[in-house]
């Protein structure tokens, strides 16, 4: 199975330029806690990501008003992307290594074409073991993506020495 069979399309995006508010706003209208950021000048270019939890460590380190803070100066510049014609397994390979739940997807020429989800790739698990049919997305890999994602990223040992 392939990226672009799961992923999610017609996804909402911001650019470097807009506030925070706006992309609180977008988030709120799709009740989503990710942004793709592409580039102002209209290519669909992927330049960075922003998280809801971005935006509230924005608000808290900046200490200002959101609609007075540019998303660029909030969002991972660092992408981790996928492409549509990239397996499955390969996607959630890049989830595990990377401990990541989302992936930007980009079309053969780099541009933003949808997002693809740990949630996109479980329910696809739950309905091919509901259908009966032979998985081509295994519950098990789901459930090692899920466990690696949320592994802390500071040890508890680092913490208790601090």
């Amino acid at each position: 199975m392939k990226v672009e069979q799961l992923m999610t399309r017609n996804v909402k995006t911001c650019t470097e330029a807009d506030t925070l508010n706006r992309a609180a706003q977008l988030m709120w209208e799709a009740d989503c806690g990710f942004i793709p950021v592409i580039s102002a000048d209209g290519n669909g270019k992927l330049v960075g990501v922003l998280t809801d939890r971005d935006i509230a460590m924005a608000a808290y380190t900046q200490g200002k008003q959101l609609w007075s803070i540019p998303v660029g100066t909030a969002m991972a510049r660092n992408v981790i992307v996928c492409h549509t014609r990239d397996g499955i397994s390969q996607a959630e390979a890049i989830m595990r290594d990377n401990r990541i739940r989302r992936l930007p997807v980009l079309d053969d020429q780099e541009r933003l074409v949808g997002i693809l989800s740990l949630n996109d790739i479980a329910r696809e698990a739950e309905r091919e073991t509901a259908a009966g049919k032979r998985a081509e997305v295994s519950p098990e890999e789901v459930s090692r993506t899920l466990a690696s994602v949320c592994q802390p990223r500071i040890s508890r040992e680092m913490t208790a020495v601090a």
